[in-house]
């Protein structure tokens, strides 16, 4: 979980509530036997992510509270995969799960950085070499996803978040509409973010974890641009652009002609051809072969007005 506020003032013993719990809960009182509640992070329709403090080792951790009745089957999912994927440096740690009559404790890791996006929108000027070594390591977490059979399904700038002030420290975050696949299935479900999401989805067909390496190459677009390669205000318009492929670069920043090679190779219309990320790995820009490492400003004016819409699920 994202942490955007001064460690030296982080107070454990703040704020504590806003969730209901039994305190003659097993489990609950277990947690609290190892884990003392601090002050919230943030609050959504079903959850709430507070600090919490490890009792044996002082370390500050993030927990996430959700409600049983409202989200059981869904964490039961996320839980799932996120143990599964919690060994990649560059993936949010899962720590500790507590199931109580009421609610599911998600113990994380405490992301002391912002959002990947956040810290770029911040610093403005960068060269395309930190521009692909972001990359990178979003890249091998996917790859790393992809291996245990994991698809996300959301990736973008909102999920990656620093753990440090350093924006190479990435961490994917957000397992909400993760799935979890085998070479003899495919799925179905039309989920996403609207600027993010593969043509495949939108077309309502059965895809693969390929629908990942679309959003990659979205963002790597965006990490080199400071905006869209489709965009509109309006959905269905947005939707039409997605599916019918077609995108330009801008003629400022100038963009090396092998990164605009590998986004052409991610932000292909057919799933069989797109690039996978192993293979996006090789690639010379990725590796930062012949990168140009001179710095030029960015205009983040449009991902700014839309960066706070939600992911869809239908």
């Amino acid at each position: 979980m994202s942490d955007s506020d001064d460690r030296d003032d982080f107070d454990p013993y703040e704020d504590e509530g806003e969730f209901s719990e039994d305190e003659s809960d097993p489990a609950y009182i277990k947690f609290l036997e190892k884990y003392e509640l601090g002050k919230t992070i943030g609050t959504g329709g079903f959850s709430v992510v507070k600090y919490a403090v490890n009792k044996e080792t002082g370390e500050n951790v993030a927990l996430k509270i959700v409600q049983q009745s409202n989200a059981q089957m869904i964490m039961e999912r996320e839980i799932e995969i996120m143990k599964k994927a919690a060994s990649h440096p560059n993936i949010l740690h899962l720590y500790d799960v507590y199931q109580t009559s009421k609610n599911i404790f998600l113990v994380m890791e405490l992301a002391r950085g912002v959002e990947v996006f956040d810290h770029i929108v911040k610093h403005g000027e960068y060269s395309e070499h930190d521009a692909s070594i972001i990359a990178r390591k979003i890249v091998e977490a996917v790859r790393f996803l992809h291996s245990q059979g994991i698809a996300h399904r959301d990736l973008k700038p909102q999920n990656l978040l620093c753990a440090s002030d350093d924006p190479t420290d990435i961490r994917i975050s957000d397992f909400g509409l993760s799935k979890v696949f085998n070479q003899a299935t495919m799925m179905q479900t039309c989920c996403g973010s609207p600027e993010y999401v593969a043509p495949e989805i939108l077309m309502c067909v059965s895809y693969d974890q390929s629908v990942d390496m679309w959003s990659v190459g979205i963002i790597i677009y965006i990490l080199l641009t400071g905006c869209f390669p489709f965009w509109s205000e309006n959905v269905q318009t947005l939707y039409q652009k997605i599916m019918n492929g077609a995108y330009r670069w801008p003629t400022k920043p100038v963009v090396s002609e092998s990164a605009k090679d590998l986004v052409k190779h991610l932000l292909e219309k057919d799933p069989k051809k797109r690039m996978t990320a192993e293979e996006c790995l090789h690639h010379p820009w990725i590796i930062g072969d012949g990168v140009p490492s001179d710095v030029s400003e960015r205009n983040w004016t449009d991902i700014q007005d839309s960066r706070k819409k939600s992911s869809f699920k239908h």
